[in-house]
């Protein structure tokens, strides 16, 4: 047991925690993973959450117990538009946050302005109690357009006449998380890529504590008008995935330090990847590091929040261990996979002989006006196949149709060239961890 936990302190604030009337609560962003953990701990205390989400279906398949009200924060900017929706509503979570911003879902809308517009509503409706979900960096010295939005919206709410609380979290950690996946990802790779060493500085917390203190103040009689939720430590990027690393088992990090220009070179570019949470601002931000002093959490949890040697349970850690791996090891048998039907294609077009392709689909029966048919038709369907596997709206069908085509060739091969089975280079058995991968492709790799 922590020390803390024996303060008479924490034992009368856990104990007006306790006697809390039921509310209703409203929590934006609700099927975040923030916001979605807000939602069941609410439940599990005996208060009413109302989602308020883009996906009002989405939340009603998660919760169908509760009542999901749709809002859209890229355009409800207007006041009026919040106003029915905070009916008997006691308390607001707004837990809405993008790390990239596009042209239909602007920080501008989704951090500064539709906040500002439910808070204000908020004193006008009698909502007691406002808690907003901001991000550790949104202050004096902030310059991202991502810092600079949440901000805005925090000095708004504090301006207003509601008790108003800021809670601003640092690098949050739950498996289920994007970051934390990336992290974890990190953490198991052979040699790990980190960006000047890794010298970055971080206060992770781990996202039970981070919902713990959101529930504090929306509980606690008299709570702080900004949390900074913060781990115990700050530690640099290395030592973090060093720990989380001997966390699941797998000894020390091995790093590979790459120049920051490079860094921001690469940015540059992943930044127009699809999904991608690099891009120049999130590497300014990570540079800027991202700590603070845990005393605040502290005091408002009662006790210390957990290290981040502690993040996963050992009961946990294996499963774990196997999703980080699989997060890098998909992508690189994909890959790999996806250059032998390729290269196997670009051959057959003629990097190989043609003469020596023509021979052996002629030893192997193929008449001789249907040869050259033969050739290209299956290098076609090869570089087709290839290309798909690396597209993630055609992968599926892709491995689907891979497996096919090999059982079939290996079949062939087998009526009609059986003396393959036993070459010494073994160039019908490779079909078999071939089809085995792509079998394992198509059940994990689904690209959603």
């Amino acid at each position: 047991m922590n020390a803390s936990d024996l303060h008479p302190a924490a034992v009368a604030r856990r104990s007006a925690v306790q006697e809390v009337a039921t509310m209703r609560i409203l929590v934006t962003g609700a099927t975040g993973f923030i916001g979605g953990a807000v939602v069941d701990a609410l439940r599990a205390r005996g208060h009413v959450p109302v989602p308020a989400v883009r996906d009002v279906d989405a939340a009603k398949r998660r919760w169908p117990m509760l009542q999901p009200v749709a809002v859209d924060f890229a355009h409800d900017t207007d006041a009026q538009a919040w106003r029915p929706r905070l009916a008997a509503i006691d308390a607001v979570v707004n837990a809405v946050g993008i790390l990239r911003e596009t042209d239909a879902q602007p920080f501008a809308a989704l951090h500064d302005a539709t906040p500002r517009a439910l808070f204000e509503v908020c004193v006008d409706a009698g909502v007691r109690r406002v808690v907003q979900v901001s991000a550790l960096g949104a202050d004096e010295d902030a310059t991202s357009p991502y810092h600079l939005s949440k901000r805005a919206a925090d000095r708004h709410l504090h301006a207003l006449p509601l008790q108003g609380v800021v809670v601003q979290p640092s690098v949050v950690f739950a498996p289920q998380g994007a970051s934390a996946g990336m992290f974890l990802m990190l953490a198991t790779l052979p040699i790990a890529l980190l960006p000047g060493g890794g010298v970055q500085r971080v206060a992770p917390v781990h996202l039970d504590d981070l919902i713990d203190t959101i529930i504090h103040a929306l509980e606690d009689a008299d709570p702080p008008r900004l949390v900074e939720a913060v781990g115990p430590a700050c530690m640099t990027l290395r030592a973090y995935l060093d720990t989380l690393r001997r966390s699941l088992g797998l000894g020390g990090l091995r790093v590979l330090p790459v120049p920051m220009p490079l860094v921001r070179l690469s940015a540059s570019v992943l930044q127009h990847v699809p999904g991608s949470l690099v891009e120049p601002e999130t590497i300014a931000m990570l540079a800027r590091g991202n700590c603070a002093a845990p005393d605040g959490i502290a005091r408002l949890l009662g006790r210390s929040p957990r290290a981040a040697g502690d993040f996963v349970p050992p009961p946990l850690r294996a499963m774990t261990r196997r999703d980080a791996q699989l997060r890098w090891a998909l992508p690189l048998l994909r890959i790999s996979v996806a250059l032998v039907f390729v290269v196997t294609a670009l051959l057959s077009f003629g990097l190989y002989p043609l003469d020596g392709s023509r021979a052996l689909l002629a030893s192997a029966g193929v008449p001789g006006a249907a040869v050259d048919i033969a050739l290209f038709g299956s290098a076609a369907i090869d570089l087709l196949l290839g290309v798909g596997m690396l597209l993630p709206r055609t992968r599926t069908v892709a491995y689907l149709a891979s497996i096919a085509l090999i059982v079939a060739y290996t079949a062939i091969i087998s009526l009609a060239m059986p003396a393959y089975w036993l070459h010494p280079f073994g160039p019908v058995l490779k079909n078999l961890p071939i089809l085995a991968s792509l079998v394992l492709l198509h059940a994990l790799d689904r690209g959603d």
